[in-house]
């Protein structure tokens, strides 16, 4: 175990704390059993070792850090390590990557049952059923979700610029405050334009150079690895899985035509809408229904986004729709908390059942949601609201 321990004094060592998520504040650190879901590349592990650096003197035993990948699980146990954890006066683990250890979720409900001093943190992959495992979590465990940067932390951790957290609610309300807290402290137009290419992952400012390269080993270790493991992905077929995500960070959002895309990428229909359900679950696309009260599983999507923008601009091989990313970012933003579905002939986006959106540029008009209850157009390219048409940018101050 003492390799351990010196393992994660030396990651502590040169953990920034520079930047932290405001997830950190919402969690119950106290709570006996807790969960930390999200896409990869988005700080899971930068935020737990964040946590024990804050909280916890440099080199203590009381808390521990570890990676379920590590050589170290070859040869030890997970109850093992617990039991000498605990027979040494240890407090908390943190246990990351739980999706690379075989009965991880049995392991973890018999720690919990057997060791009631030892509070447990652990993350893994999107595409985990985290609370449903081997051994059903659900009633022991307190789940949190993990997006990547919003507009408001791009600004807050790269800029400098301190804005309030705005829900959704509270600008509709009363759009002027927030347009008129964030004109007098930034041009907003021009660092949503980055924020569109550069400023959803936490680790732009490790390496501006690469980034989209980064983006694209995100994007590939999820196909490679993580969907093949878990998800049984025929490894054959991952070159054809890139293929389709290549096909959709380079066309317009459209209807989807699963027949075509089958077609298009050589793999039969009932697989294309398998992967995209897979896709989905590990927050590499965003599937939106026309209507989620009637949705199965395993339906096509009537829509098809990227999780995110700048995923747009690193996997892309043409030139970015401003279009697509506009509708990307606005889908990535609105979904953290609410329930978006596919608009149709009504607006872009319904919102929770009855909140309409509309997005485009500063000439957007509306036309598309003629005398519609509730519509709101989401404009690019303007600084403040006027009626119900309100900056694009401004939907993400919500976390």
């Amino acid at each position: 175990m003492e390799t351990l321990f010196a393992k994660q004094d030396r990651m502590l060592a040169n953990t920034s704390t520079a930047i932290v998520r405001k997830l950190m504040d919402e969690i119950n650190w106290d709570a006996r059993l807790i969960s930390i879901q999200g896409p990869r590349g988005v700080g899971k592990t930068t935020l737990m070792k964040q946590y024990i650096k804050k909280n916890y003197p440099a080199y203590t035993r009381e808390a521990l850090y570890c990676s379920l990948d590590s050589v170290y699980f070859s040869s030890h146990s997970l109850l093992q390590l617990a039991e000498t954890f605990c027979i040494n006066g240890g407090k908390s683990l943190f246990l990351d990557e739980v999706h690379k250890y075989p009965n991880w979720s049995r392991e973890i409900k018999e720690i919990y049952d057997t060791y009631p001093e030892i509070k447990i943190v652990f993350s893994g992959s999107s595409l985990l059923q985290l609370l449903n495992g081997d051994a059903d979590l659900s009633r022991r465990c307190i789940p949190y979700t993990m997006q990547g940067l919003s507009f408001r932390e791009f600004l807050l951790f790269y800029k400098k610029i301190k804005i309030p957290v705005c829900p959704l609610e509270e600008l509709l309300k009363n759009p002027t405050d927030l347009c008129h807290e964030v004109n007098k402290k930034c041009l907003p137009v021009p660092n949503f334009k980055e924020y569109l290419k550069v400023g959803y992952y936490p680790f732009y400012m490790d390496n501006k150079r690469d980034y989209h390269t980064s983006v694209e080993q995100v994007v590939n270790m999820v196909l490679e690895v993580e969907l093949p493991e878990l998800c049984r992905v025929d490894i054959g077929n991952v070159r054809k899985l890139k293929a389709l995500m290549e096909v959709l960070s380079s066309t317009v959002p459209f209807s989807v035509d699963a027949t075509k895309m089958a077609k298009l990428i050589g793999i039969n229909r009932n697989t294309v809408v398998e992967y995209l359900y897979h896709l989905g679950r590990s927050k590499m696309l965003n599937l939106l229904f026309s209507d989620l009260t009637s949705v199965k599983k395993m339906q096509k999507p009537d829509k098809i986004y990227l999780e995110n923008s700048n995923m747009l601009y690193a996997l892309s091989s043409r030139p970015v729709d401003i279009g697509t990313a506009r509708e990307t970012y606005a889908v990535n933003q609105l979904s953290f908390a609410h329930k978006v579905e596919y608009g149709k002939k009504n607006g872009d986006f319904k919102v929770d059942g009855n909140l309409v959106f509309e997005v485009g540029g500063s000439g957007k008009t509306y036309d598309q949601i003629p005398d519609i209850p509730n519509s709101y157009i989401l404009a690019d390219d303007i600084e403040t609201p006027y009626k119900s048409k309100l900056p694009l940018w401004a939907i993400g101050f919500g976390y």
